[in-house]
């Protein structure tokens, strides 16, 4: 072999070898920014559906202060529970996004979520209704119950919390 081809041959390798090395290179780099782009959106995903809690809840404490006087303003109350009903709904479509964004570890901490929220919802709503009724037979019991339930409520969020953090720490 002439030295001529020798030298196009080791040309010819090199440039296979620069190519294979460029291709690997390009997909580790592409395989990383996807990872950073899913976990950007499940972070975000997770952020709005935790504001969304957040908001609710507090419409929610609204209501439970109202619940607290002996009187309560059952105007004032009807609108706070419109208003915590919106938060409800905008809470919903946030978790659709928690759901598409998973992982299953997320989604199943969402439904204890979901749970507990329409365990303590369930209550006030009654306690709203005995409000307007003038019953006060079960405010105590009720009250009570609900506290728990708040309690059960908060100890969700923050298995949530801990479930996303894994699964944005895992990505």
């Amino acid at each position: 072999m002439d030295a001529g081809l020798a030298a196009l041959l080791g040309a010819a390798a090199g440039s296979l070898a620069t190519l294979g090395s460029a291709m690997v290179t390009g997909r580790a780099t592409a395989r990383l920014q996807f990872a950073q782009w899913r976990r950007q959106h499940r972070r975000n995903a997770y952020a709005d559906y935790l504001a969304a809690v957040y908001d609710r809840d507090v419409a929610l404490d609204a209501v439970r202060d109202e619940l607290r006087n002996d009187r309560p303003d059952l105007q004032e109350l009807d609108e706070m529970m419109k208003r915590f009903r919106a938060q409800v709904r905008n809470v919903h479509r946030a978790a659709e996004f928690v759901i598409l964004e998973g992982p299953q570890p997320v989604e199943e901490a969402l439904y204890r979520v979901v749970h507990a929220a329409d365990d303590l919802a369930e209550v006030m709503g009654r306690m709203v209704r005995d409000a307007h009724a003038g019953d006060r037979s079960r405010k105590d019991a009720d009250t009570e119950l609900a506290a728990h339930r708040e309690h059960l409520l908060y100890q969700s969020v923050k298995a949530l919390r801990v479930a996303a953090a894994d699964a944005l720490d895992g990505s």
